[in-house]
């Protein structure tokens, strides 16, 4: 069977790279790819947005699967438009990606069925949030209501940090029309933990939890970025936790999908704040995230296609899915920046390693072959390991051996799990 992988990211890489393990699968077409996809599938120049043209190239290439791995085209309706000409897909609906697509229409799903998750408010007039930031206890979250690539979260320490995010997501548009509305929300503690689940809309099967780092620099400063590093499992995501999130978050978000006429297939995303409370839902993503499936996603025992199209045909219960019992750490090489202005075409030089994963991000190849960075987070280096320590010190390992002008990496990626697994 040939298949179709939409997408060209690191997540996208670490899919394509799993789904190679199944012989089934003869040729695998990335769209768009990047330069380290392209060792691993063949890329085609069809961006993912471009619903007509993958649609088009599907159904010419007589396609038997396809995969849709990022948000923009599941928001958009790719899945749709796939299953309509009958090609079978991982990937939820529109109806259903709006848990992610829309934070208005998530945070009200929340409310009306009793979901825990942070206080809010929605306002579609920037006069009326400003006037309601009067009355807010600090520190506030204001997000944007669409996609927003990852940065649409801002958290404002004071009032006036409060007004100029209101003024730049609503007034100049710096996340377009993603930022018409806004959701402002009470700013809650604990550790953060993702949990990404595989669900066909009837059963839940979650994955390895995992432990994201959004901030550019260390010690959990600078700018949010679309995460600069991962480990799996997070320490703080107890068996306790984990059946209490079964109980009164999961598997209720996926009866609130259905009961709203939105049944969820594919991967849904958890992310969740252990509040001295109880977890509660920060945000849900309708696809893998990016970069929790490069620690998550090596870990898994099972085979994915055979997992992914039993959430196509609803047949999730009937199968098993087991992970190992080892740790992964992925940590981020990006351009140095990044998340602001970065200098792409560097070439690139990997030195070869025993045990190496990378996952590239924001590769591309030059006409003359040469691999050089194309965005702002480039590879991600993977390191596995019976303990977290030793995890941490095989992705820095190979992080290492990445060169190119500018690259820079977090050095602490891992060490906050670390101390929770010492508490």
């Amino acid at each position: 069977m040939d298949i179709i992988v939409v997408g060209g990211g690191g997540r996208e890489h670490t899919i394509i790279k799993k789904l190679r393990e199944n012989d089934s699968i003869q040729t695998i077409y990335a769209l768009p790819g990047n330069g380290g996809i392209a060792q691993d599938a063949t890329c085609v120049n069809i961006a993912a947005t471009d619903l007509d043209g993958v649609v088009k190239f599907a159904q010419e290439k007589n396609i038997g699967f396809a995969v849709v791995a990022p948000d923009d085209p599941l928001v958009l309706g790719l899945a749709d438009r796939l299953r309509a000409i009958g090609i079978p897909c991982f990937g939820p609906s529109a109806a259903a990606a709006a848990i992610e697509g829309s934070k208005v229409f998530s945070k009200n799903l929340m409310r009306k069925y009793g979901i825990p998750t942070a206080e809010y408010n929605v306002f579609s007039d920037s006069a009326e949030a400003l006037k309601y930031l009067k009355t807010c206890a600090y520190p506030i979250v204001i997000k944007a209501d669409g996609l927003a690539l990852g940065k649409g979260v801002l958290i404002c320490e004071d009032h006036k940090a409060a007004q100029d995010a209101i003024a730049s997501i609503m007034e100049e548009k710096i996340f377009g029309e993603s930022g018409s509305n806004v959701v402002i929300e009470e700013f809650l503690t604990g550790p953060e933990v993702s949990v990404l689940a595989f669900t066909d809309g009837n059963v839940v099967k979650p994955m390895v939890s995992s432990m994201d780092h959004k901030r550019a620099l260390d010690g959990d400063q600078g700018l949010n970025t679309g995460g600069m590093g991962t480990i799996a499992p997070n320490p703080y995501y107890t068996a306790e936790i984990a059946e209490r999130c079964m109980k009164e978050i999961f598997l209720p978000t996926i009866n609130a999908m259905n009961a709203e006429g939105r049944t969820f297939k594919g991967c849904l995303y958890f992310g969740l704040m252990l509040t001295p409370n109880g977890p509660k839902v920060i945000e849900y993503n309708c696809r893998f995230g990016d970069p929790e499936a490069q620690v998550v996603l090596p870990l898994l025992k099972t085979d994915l296609f055979t997992v992914m199209q039993a959430v196509e045909n609803e047949t999730l219960a009937d199968l098993d899915v087991e992970f190992a019992d080892e740790c992964a750490c992925c940590v981020m090489v990006v351009s140095g920046g990044y998340p602001e202005k970065y200098e792409k075409g560097k070439p690139i030089t990997i030195e070869p390693m025993d045990g190496a994963r990378y996952f590239h991000s924001g590769t591309k190849l030059t006409e003359d072959g040469t691999l050089v960075n194309n965005g702002g987070r480039v590879i991600g280096a993977v390191g596995m390991d019976k303990t977290l320590k030793g995890a941490i010190a095989n992705a820095y390992k190979f992080a290492r051996a990445i060169n190119f002008e500018g690259a820079y990496m977090r050095s602490d990626i891992g060490e906050r799990a670390l101390k929770a697994g010492e508490e």
